[in-house]
């Protein structure tokens, strides 16, 4: 699969070949919504919790004997009945919501990700990116040139388009210079997810990040 590819400045310079088993493979929407599924479950935290009667402090002793008050009995004050008493059935941090996934399908599931990027002309290929120093301006007037490259891409104030910015490795100044910037997301080779690439709507890529997810994947 053939795409264009840019310099910093946004301007076509040549063509460079896409492998196919990354970039040319036919969605599964099944297989894809799947390993999103698994990765929002493992990723989540569990906050909420509830103390039942057993975790609630005081209640030791019976608030009255069992006859002869005409009353109600009762045997503990952290009844759920009871205010300041335990709660029945709440939440509790005992819950599970990691879901298990083929190692393979994920990282298929990754690639069908990225083929779709390909297929819908959202992917953006350069052939490198490098920042003078960490500044935040700096990084926005390179991205929003190269995002005016883009097909339907919305650079309005009020509306914009997201993207991710795929590098090879970590680089410090780039990261550093777009931190600030609420439409752009950093990611090295390495680090590439299914849920950062379909929350976002466009996928900007360098050349060297090519063989770097390859050499990742072991492709």
């Amino acid at each position: 699969m053939k795409t264009d590819l840019y310099n910093q400045q946004g301007e076509v310079i040549s063509q460079i070949d896409l492998p196919d088993e990354i970039f040319g493979l036919k969605v599964n929407n099944d297989l894809v919504h799947q390993a999103m599924v698994a990765q929002l479950g493992n990723s989540r935290q569990v906050l909420a919790h509830t103390k039942d009667r057993s975790e609630v402090r005081g209640g030791g002793k019976k608030p009255w004997r069992q006859k002869g008050t005409g009353r109600a009995r009762h045997g503990s004050i952290r009844s759920p009945i009871w205010k300041g008493g335990g709660v029945t059935f709440g939440p509790t941090k005992e819950r599970n919501f990691s879901k298990s996934i083929n190692k393979k399908m994920k990282r298929k599931a990754l690639f069908m990700a990225l083929s779709s990027k390909a297929s819908s002309q959202q992917l953006m290929v350069l052939e490198s990116l490098s920042i003078e120093k960490p500044k935040t301006k700096l990084a926005d007037q390179v991205i929003k040139g190269l995002s005016s490259k883009m097909k339907g891409y919305k650079a309005s104030k009020k509306k914009r388009d997201s993207l991710v910015l795929v590098l090879p490795d970590t680089d410090k100044a780039i990261e550093k210079s777009t931190r600030n910037l609420d439409y752009t997301k950093v990611l090295s080779a390495k680090s590439l997810n299914i849920l950062d690439i379909l929350n976002n709507k466009y996928l900007l890529l360098t050349q060297e990040s090519i063989p770097a997810i390859q050499k990742h994947y072991k492709i």
